[in-house]
């Protein structure tokens, strides 16, 4: 089994090319689900042993999120060994996931998100990166991933665009707005050579070390500055994120132009955002339509 667990992490970084985070993902599921079953050969494993399995995540008080993750690592793992001729069917093709709700994600509001760029101190060289960084962050939308792996390379400031490389290493080009160039700009004429100290990084923002920067690092450094701005809302890189995408839609943004920003492969994914459509949609049915009240 340990060779076939190789064999399948190799499939999920090669292959599906996800990222490091995603795979460990897949197998820590994966073990987990080993770990119910014990030592058996490759055939004992049906589909009601699987049912079995997510029916005790279920009763130990794992949510349906959880759980249909769960299954769908299944699945993924079942589908490998279908393919590479260790079984013949997939035992858990035929289970359905649990009913999810859509979790409306949680949005900062516009004075928010001014007071939380506001707190950046212009005068040292930090908090002109810093500055940079947020203003980029909510001016795009990337993951947090991708703010920190940013290249140098990858920003056209004369343009105004960056080049981001997204989940399963997909590249996606993203407009940047001219208060964030302005802060990329200054970020890169006052502070990162000196950040550098002599060294080379082909990552746009790096840290007081000279070296590039971490998700870690860059959350440390999102929830001082919503402590210091007295944001009561949870604040999360994600959560501005979803703020660049509710903005965006409120204003009159299409959702097809929001999922190609976000660089979400399947617009069912952008459509978690539909309600502010709806609520704009009800607005201009009740200022234009001349029976609307």
């Amino acid at each position: 089994m340990q060779n076939i667990l190789k064999n399948y992490t190799d499939f999920l970084k090669i292959e599906k090319r996800y990222s490091t985070n995603t795979v460990q993902a897949y197998c820590r599921d994966i073990s987990r689900f080993l770990d119910f079953t014990g030592e058996k050969p490759l055939e004992a494993f049906d589909s009601t042993r699987i049912r079995s399995y997510l029916i005790k995540c279920l009763n130990e008080g794992r949510n349906s999120r959880s759980t249909a993750r769960y299954l769908s690592s299944l699945k993924s793992f079942f589908n490998f060994l279908c393919a590479e001729d260790y079984i013949q069917d997939n035992p858990a093709e035929i289970l359905e996931s649990p009913k999810l709700w859509r979790k409306l994600p949680n949005v900062i509001g516009l004075d928010e998100v001014e007071a939380l760029l506001a707190c950046p101190d212009p005068k040292t060289l930090l908090g002109v990166r810093d500055r940079a960084m947020l203003e980029v962050l909510y001016a795009t939308g990337l993951r947090v991933s991708e703010l920190v792996s940013l290249k140098s390379t990858g920003v056209d400031l004369e343009v105004g665009f960056i080049r981001s490389l997204g989940k399963g290493s997909k590249e996606r080009v993203v407009p940047l707005g001219a208060v964030a160039r302005e802060a990329v700009q200054d970020y890169l004429d006052v502070a990162r050579r000196v950040l550098l100290k002599g060294n080379t990084a082909h990552e746009l923002f790096i840290t007081r070390l000279g070296r590039k920067m971490t998700r870690q690092g860059f959350w440390k450094v999102l929830k001082a500055y919503a402590l210091k701005a007295n944001i009561k809302s949870s604040v999360s890189p994600h959560a501005l994120r979803h703020a660049f995408a509710t903005h965006l839609l409120e204003r009159g943004a299409d959702l097809r132009s929001v999922q190609e920003m976000l660089g979400h492969t399947d617009i069912s994914t952008t459509q978690i955002y539909t309600h502010i459509l709806q609520d704009r949609m009800r607005k201009v049915h009740d200022k234009f339509h001349p029976r609307a009240g």
